[in-house]
């Protein structure tokens, strides 16, 4: 479904100068600053699967995911989703994909969330029959009958979260790409969200792509994790694999007036690991 072959983004930008001076330099200068935000990276994403694509801040992985709907084009490498190029064929794309950013929404501000679906509805091509069932079916794992009149701008965080999720989904799209839909949720809605994405792909075998922060999100549905650090991969396999490989590294030294029976090291401990001490 995902095919990605060493891929790399480039940002250019003016060199900047310090103070007064520094900017009046900087009108004439032609010296430029190139960051690489993802380095030569290369992974594919079979039908069906959910993958946690996971990094400190600034690792690249929203440069990646922004590169797999077509919003950036790769400074070289290429990137196929369901056997098109994104940035060539945006339009095609983008009636295939879903995609949630945990910080932005889709829906419009001061309308009612109904009727921001039924100008998604249109967008998409929607017909009023498949309408009705994706409705049905989003109602029941979302919910979202409960607030489905109610203008964008008052509903809760939780309740945009689960709208923003229902409208990536409303033409059922082939992939999903969530990048950190549970940030700033309580546990109930994070635990209800987790549900309706497991729901989702089991019924209609959608091919997931979840960056969080969140380990409890990667614990709760994923089977296998790509790790980026500084724009390079340095881990894809399972959990199961990362914990029994990279694990047994971790040594935790504790001094205790009762010691008490050892515990599991958690996965939120080797990730932690990884990102200090490059144990990869």
């Amino acid at each position: 479904m995902i095919k990605i072959e060493n891929v790399s983004k480039e940002f250019v930008s003016p060199k900047k100068y310090p103070g007064l001076k520094g900017a009046i330099r900087g009108l004439f200068s032609t010296e430029k600053v190139v960051k690489k935000a993802v380095d030569d990276i290369s992974f594919s994403i079979e039908k069906g699967e959910i993958v946690g694509y996971i990094g400190s801040n600034g690792a690249g992985k929203s440069t990646t995911i922004k590169m797999m709907t077509g919003i950036l084009t790769p400074t070289k490498g290429t990137c196929m989703v369901n056997g098109l190029d994104p940035s060539k064929n945006r339009r095609k794309n983008a009636k295939n994909i879903g995609v949630v950013f945990g910080q932005r929404t889709q829906l419009w501000w001061d309308l009612p969330l109904s009727e921001s679906f039924t100008v998604l509805k249109e967008i998409y091509d929607v017909s009023d029959e498949n309408y009705e069932q994706r409705m049905e079916f989003l109602n029941e794992v979302l919910e979202l009958q409960d607030f489905f009149d109610k203008p964008v701008r008052t509903l809760s965080l939780g309740q945009r979260m689960r709208a923003d999720l229902g409208a990536a989904l409303l033409h059922n799209p082939k992939v999903l790409f969530l990048d950190e839909p549970t940030i700033g949720l309580d546990l109930v809605v994070k635990d209800n969200m987790r549900k309706a994405i497991k729901e989702i792909n089991e019924k209609y075998q959608t091919t997931v792509i979840l960056t969080t922060h969140d380990i409890e999100d990667i614990e709760e549905l994923c089977s296998r994790i790509i790790i980026i650090d500084e724009g390079k991969k340095i881990y894809d396999g399972s959990l199961q694999q990362l914990k029994e490989t990279y694990g047994a590294k971790l040594k935790q030294t504790m001094a205790e007036s009762q010691p008490e029976e050892s515990k599991e090291i958690k996965l939120a401990d080797i990730v932690k690991e990884i990102y200090k001490h490059g144990i990869v």
